[in-house]
């Protein structure tokens, strides 16, 4: 019996094939699951549980933003590395100032637009970039 707690996360998208495509090459892995219309990934670090329920008709274009925290300016490069070549990433920021906080970090788009934010956190300060300003950032 598992003991520990997952945060699970259920998406639409439009295609599931393609879903399933780019999460393989974003989490480094197959899904656990996988129905005609139906994705679960279950990953241990970090705790999640996601799931993508084919839907086109309540797939949004307004959802805001996801995204997962590395442990290190290392680890954020080396995750940036394994997905250059398989995913376009969108946008590379260093050392800029986004919720209240000093990040490194990059963007991807899975294939319903839905943006994923992956970075390192370096310290808290006081302000944002005023890009973020009225951003909906975080």
């Amino acid at each position: 019996m598992e003991n520990q707690l997952k945060f699970h996360l259920g998406l639409n998208v439009s295609d599931i094939s393609q879903t399933v495509k780019f999460y393989e090459k974003l989490f480094n892995q197959p899904p656990k699951k996988v129905k005609k219309d139906y994705a679960k990934f279950e990953l241990e670090n970090p705790g999640l549980v996601i799931s993508f329920i084919e839907s086109k008709a309540n797939v949004r274009d307004d959802f805001g933003h996801l995204g997962f925290r590395v442990n290190s300016a290392e680890e954020l490069k080396q995750k940036k590395e394994s997905v250059r070549d398989l995913i376009e990433i969108k946008l590379e920021e260093e050392n800029t100032a986004c919720c209240y906080a000093r990040q490194d970090k990059f963007w991807i788009n899975d294939p319903d637009g839905y943006e994923w934010e992956v970075y390192h956190f370096i310290e808290d300060v006081g302000q944002n970039d005023p890009k973020y300003s009225a951003s909906p950032c975080c």
